[in-house]
């Protein structure tokens, strides 16, 4: 069976943590921040988790058992 080829635009988007959860970015931080509250965005920069509905499809698009 060939090898599998990871998914280029998952790799850039998501890391493994040691326990094998995958973090993510939030999005909405990119642009039209005006209108945005400093708290907003202020949490907008910290790192969430991928839900665990998810954690299935992103792992087969990182490779990943």
């Amino acid at each position: 069976m060939p090898k599998l080829k990871t998914n280029s635009g998952a790799k850039k988007r998501f890391a493994l943590t040691g326990t094998g959860k995958i973090k993510r970015k939030h999005a909405f931080k990119s642009h039209i921040l005006t209108k945005k509250t400093k708290k907003q965005k202020r949490n907008l920069t910290l790192t969430g988790l991928v839900a665990r509905v998810d954690t299935n499809n992103v792992k087969r698009l990182l490779c990943v058992k």
